[in-house]
């Protein structure tokens, strides 16, 4: 009988390294969840992906886990010892970084708080397993000494920026550094996706790719609702499996010897060939939400925004002190700030307990609030997003969101710093600053519950930062025209571009185009003769180009100074309006303005205790699509006389007046309020689609009123709504009101006291002024979009280089940077008017600023919905809040603007009692 030959054992290169991390687990009684070791399989068969998990639910574990298997294993790198050999030497650290594997996992974070904590995690997670890694971060907050390390020899493990890891590439031996790269993992990738940051990050990926194909990449995520799109960007050109993975590993699901399983997917064992297609994991953990709101002890019926907002302190302090340890979070510095100051004065008791967190105050002050929670020394922390992202507080066991969080994946990521354990459940409490904040509330929890979170567009074809990346790769060992064109096409945000968009680009950095030729400091770029490759033109070029790498452009920031302490910064607009001897807040506390000079600030603490609030640009976030639409779907509900939860039940005296007084919009209707007073003529209506939607449309819309009235209109906008305002003086001083166009005529001393007059407008004249026909001419008439786009251009023209960035000693206030690209964009209009640079400033005002995609879509769906037009005799809880906002803003003489509204509001009050 012949014999049988047995099948070949099949064996795990891996065996070692698995057992390891087993063993690390069962030493801290955990167990793998399923989609941890589906990713940990995926990566170790060279696979790719975006790994979509709740906070808190171990996902730096999912795509750190594979990396560390496979450099536990015997596999041996070249001129490595194994690791079975290093295993006692790891324990007592590494203390030669030569020891140590070349650079092996890269791990980008967008923000300098998230990277800090990521690195200590993992270099904790190296020391337990022996793994023969070294560990170090590389922001803008590391030091010279720690770099000048780095620039001799790089990390086995390095966490870092998108702006460093251009700033690596941009380096001669940057092949030689960068090609022993086999993992890039990308955190928080929808805080990238959507920005220049994240074009920069596809780029730097993108050579990398070139270098080493076989490299393998991993984006993580909890907030993100266009997942296949954003893993399109992280790898293009694949193909996208999804698994949705149970749990916890089963014991029912064995796995065939020497075979991965991934959802339906056997995974072979060879992790240097790239698999063709791209992996999207889903944990599909229940993480548990305790949704609490902190209501306010009385509710005015006619809210404003922030006006119950500092009365809330009190109870904000009572939740801090009941529980445990907390993460305050506000939507901006400045809120921050009046937070933390209100928190004193209402709370003495906490004082010491408590302490603030934000961008502008310096590094070591942020590091030191982050140990002092950390180390359970403080009760709280006051923050902004600068602590929404990935820091890992064990000992915080409750967030306070304050106001509204204005996205439902906003207000998931923040409730997800508390609990941040696997199966640790989330507390979160909602703090509303008005009344209509509670809708939002019941809103978003509504979201949370449905899994329905934003998404986020990546940006297409920014060629500033194009122009950015070009140069760095000439700094960085240059590059062949040709070959960089297949590289960069190969990117997402690039694979449209054209060769004569190419061409356009080499040119602008080879001689500044047509017209800065003469100048020798833009011919940026050169080609060797020898090689035909293109390089930096010289090394003063490259030095100064380091030093503007990177895509953030903010306003000019001054630095506040005490002594020799470094404080922080603030704007550069809101300390040059003060002089000497001027009080604000910053860090919570008063300070004093001593002396400014050369963008550097001298203060000192004073005792005052009125002081500035200090504010700072872009302070508010528009309400997104989809938290809106679930508003509208509330307001829709208490239409049908239902309060489906305690916000809408506390809200509801409110809307009842608003239906009663003047109508309750459904979602299907435009509700259109005209009303008179002693200022004018007011319209108030009501889109509900944020407010960088309304800020175009209410221009286009009062640019149209003006333009058929010869009236002045002024407009004032909130996420809700917006108000048209035509001033007293111009109607009753106008003759001609022009029926035929809509308007009547008005004569005398007096303002129209009868319906049709009040109305102004008909039906049709509404359809005509919220027509989306010539949009676009419109709003660059109204809004002067010329001059938008020359001030777009500073951010555009910084990034591409025109401009010479600050250098040590020589600092550039943002007068001087705005002067100069002004300069830019009027030689370019007028000598190269096909510069696709200006083409860029154009698009961004329109697609960034304006919204005009949503814009547009908005005014189309305007055409099927019912306008409904109201004539209430005062003020609706609606527009009320329009038109306290205005007067808040504006410079009144004979009183304050607070006291006119508080007036007003006593006067509504009555009314509603009536």
């Amino acid at each position: 009988m012949p014999r049988t030959k047995p099948a070949p054992t099949r064996i795990d290169p891996f065996a070692l390294g698995r057992a390891r991390v087993e063993a690390y687990f069962s030493s801290r009684g955990w167990c793998p969840f399923r989609f941890q070791e589906e990713c940990w399989d995926a990566y170790l068969a060279g696979r790719s992906g975006l790994v979509h998990a709740p906070t808190g639910s171990g996902k730096t574990w999912s795509v750190f886990g594979g990396p560390a298997i496979e450099g536990i294993s015997d596999f041996k790198l070249p001129g490595v010892e194994s690791t079975t050999a290093v295993t006692s030497r790891r324990n007592r650290e590494i203390e030669n970084r030569k020891s140590s594997a070349p650079l092996t996992l890269l791990w980008l974070t967008p923000m300098r708080a998230l990277a800090n904590d990521t690195a200590h995690n993992l270099d904790r997670f190296c020391k337990a397993l022996a793994l023969n890694w070294s560990v170090e971060l590389r922001t803008s907050d590391t030091t010279q000494t720690v770099r000048k390390k780095q620039r001799e020899r790089l990390p086995s493990l390095l966490v870092t920026t998108p702006e460093s890891l251009s700033m690596l590439l941009s380096y001669e031996d940057a092949y030689a550094k960068l090609s022993t790269i086999r993992c890039v993992v990308v955190d928080e990738w929808h805080e990238l996706l959507s920005t220049k940051r994240g074009t920069q990050t596809e780029l730097g990926l993108t050579r990398l790719r070139a270098w080493n194909p076989a490299i393998r990449t991993w984006g993580l995520s909890a907030t993100l609702g266009n997942l296949e799109e954003a893993g399109r960007v992280l790898v293009p050109g694949h193909s996208i499996d999804r698994v949705h993975s149970a749990n916890r590993a089963s014991d029912s699901d064995p796995r065939p010897a020497g075979e991965a399983t991934t959802g339906t997917l056997a995974l072979s064992s060879s992790f240097l060939t790239p698999h063709p297609s791209f992996l999207t994991i889903h944990s599909n953990i229940e993480k548990t939400l305790h949704f609490h709101t902190v209501y306010p002890t009385t509710l005015e019926r006619f809210p404003w925004a922030g006006h119950i907002g500092g009365r809330m302190a009190e109870n904000v302090g009572k939740v801090i002190r009941d529980g445990g340890s907390t993460l305050v979070f506000t939507n901006t510095r400045a809120q921050a700030e009046i937070w933390f100051r209100q928190l004193m004065r209402q709370c003495p008791d906490l004082i010491g307990q408590i302490a603030i967190h934000h961008g502008s105050l310096d590094r070591k002050l942020r590091n030191a609030v982050e140990d002092l929670l950390r180390a359970g020394k403080i009760k709280a922390v006051v923050c902004t997003s600068s602590l929404d992202l990935g820091v890992d507080f064990a000992a915080v066991d409750q967030v306070i969101q304050v106001g509204s969080p204005k996205g439902i994946a906003r207000l998931m990521q923040r409730a997800g710093r508390s609990g941040h354990r696997p199966g640790e459940p989330s507390h979160l409490y909602c703090v509303p600053t008005h009344a209509f904040e509670l809708i939002e509330f019941s809103a978003a929890r509504e979201g949370i519950q449905l899994k329905t979170v934003e998404s986020r567009r990546p940006i297409m074809k920014p060629l500033d930062v194009l122009v950015q990346h070009v140069i760095t790769l000439s700094a960085g060992g240059g590059f062949d025209v040709d070959a960089l064109y297949d590289e960069v096409i190969r990117s997402h945000a690039f694979k449209d571009l054209t060769r004569q968009e190419w061409s356009w680009v080499i040119d602008f950095v080879t001689r500044g185009g047509p017209t800065l030729t003469a100048y020798d400091r833009f011919q940026k770029i050169k080609r060797d003769e020898l090689t035909g490759r293109w390089t930096i033109a010289n090394d003063r070029l490259a030095r100064l180009h380091r030093l503007g790498i990177g895509t953030i452009v903010g306003d000019g920031t001054i630095t506040l100074v005490h002594g020799h302490k470094k404080l922080g910064t603030v704007e550069e607009g809101f300390i040059g309006k003060m002089k000497p001897g001027d009080v604000f807040t910053f860090a919570g506390q008063a300070l004093e303005l001593l002396s400014l000079r050369q963008m550097v600030a001298k203060v000192r603490p004073n005792k005052k205790k009125t002081a500035t609030i200090v504010s700072w640009p872009g302070a508010k976030f528009p309400l997104s699509t989809m938290l809106s639409q679930k508003v509208r779907e509330r307001l829709e509900q208490a239409t049908n006389d239902l309060y489906v939860d305690d916000e809408m039940k506390t809200v509801r005296p409110i809307l009842e007046i608003q239906a009663r007084w003047s109508h309750l919009p459904k979602s299907s209707q435009l509700l259109i309020e005209t009303m008179t007073s002693r200022e004018g003529v007011h319209i108030y209506f009501y889109p509900f689609l944020g407010r960088l939607v309304h800020e175009g449309l209410a221009a286009v819309v009062g640019h149209r009123i003006g333009r058929s009235t010869k009236l002045p209109v002024t407009a004032t906008f909130t996420d809700y709504g917006i108000e048209l305002l035509i001033p007293r003086q111009q109607v009753i001083h106008s003759r001609a009101m022009l029926t035929k166009r809509g308007m009547v005529q008005i004569k005398g001393e007096a303002l129209p006291s009868n319906i049709e007059e009040r109305a102004g407008f008909s039906q049709q004249r509404w359809r005509e002024l919220l027509s989306p026909a010539t949009l676009l001419t419109d709003l660059f008439e109204c809004l002067n979009a010329g001059e938008l786009a020359r001030r777009q251009f500073r951010e555009i023209a910084r990034i591409a280089g025109l401009l010479v960035p600050n250098t040590p000693g020589s600092p550039k206030s943002t007068r001087q940077l705005q002067a100069s690209s002004e300069l830019f964009y009027d030689v370019f209009v007028e000598f190269d008017p096909q510069n696709l640079l200006l083409e860029q400033a154009r698009r961004e005002v329109l697609e960034q600023q304006l919204e005009v995609k949503r814009l547009s879509s908005a005014l189309e769906a305007l055409k099927d919905q019912q306008i409904v037009m109201t004539y209430p005799e005062r003020f609706t809880p609606m527009a009320f809040p329009l038109w306290a906002q205005r007067i808040a803003s504006q410079t009144i003489r004979t009183e304050a603007g607070h006291d006119r509204i508080e007036r007003m509001l006593e006067e509504l009050e009555r009314a509603a009692e009536r």
